[in-house]
């Protein structure tokens, strides 16, 4: 089957719905950590933490806000992370479907030095906040193009280091081989049908250059990682 990726797509996701709940949703929350974590994905957004941090002294408390955080997993290993490396974080989870919310919180028990909000984060709340670092992990892609660049536009004025972006490559071998996954583990209608419009709504490279120099940012990098992502480190410093 032929995949035409010359454009992103503009169908929407069935997690679009800030008001959706269930064990379905949940099921689906689990099932993208899982995926994340097996094929390194939350990997790419650490290593550009890391990088990030290299601008700042090592005894600096650093607050980080995840833009769509969901079931809060990349908070949870960015805090394993602070103890292992010897920093102090002040980990900050914005999500806007309150269902999704109160399932991290669940999931974080064990990790009081992460706040979660139920917030949308094209809100006066979201624009008040000013993190260190502002991380954007499969969040971007969730957004049409204009909404895209004013989240950026955001992003830029609030963060004081920096921001990390991890987001799918728009690719047809990446579609053909979620699709082929999708077969042989059988997963639910909402993984199937979501992460098919995903790799269709994210980014090629040029796509994130050319952001980059419409917003005028000129600190930064882009970089393709394993599996099928972009790893985008703007610097504010």
């Amino acid at each position: 089957m032929w995949i035409d990726t010359t454009y992103r797509s503009r169908e929407t996701e069935i997690m679009d719905d800030f008001n959706m709940e269930g064990p379905m949703l949940k099921e689906t929350l689990v099932k993208i950590d899982q995926i994340n974590r097996r094929l390194g994905g939350n990997d790419v957004t650490i290593n550009g933490v890391l990088q990030l941090l290299r601008e700042l002294p090592a005894d600096q408390m650093v607050t980080i806000m995840d833009a769509g955080c969901g079931s809060g997993e990349m908070l949870r290993q960015l805090a394993d992370t602070a103890k292992k490396i010897n920093r102090r974080f002040r980990l900050i989870g914005v999500d806007a479907n309150a269902t999704t919310i109160g399932f991290a919180k669940e999931l974080s028990v064990s990790y009081p030095d992460i706040e979660y909000y139920c917030e949308d984060i094209m809100s006066e709340w979201f624009e008040k906040q000013q993190p260190d670092i502002i991380l954007g992990t499969l969040t971007l892609h969730h957004f049409p193009e204009e909404e895209v660049k004013t989240l950026l536009r955001l992003f830029l004025r609030q963060a004081r280091v920096g921001i990390v972006i991890n987001d799918l490559q728009r690719s047809a071998l990446a579609y053909r081989l979620f699709s082929l996954l999708c077969i042989v583990f059988n997963w639910n209608r909402m993984v199937r049908t979501d992460g098919k419009i995903s790799i269709l709504r994210g980014f090629k490279k040029k796509e994130l250059e050319q952001l980059a120099a419409s917003l005028q940012i000129n600190h930064y990098s882009v970089k393709w990682k394993w599996a099928f992502r972009y790893q985008w480190i703007i610097k504010n410093l």
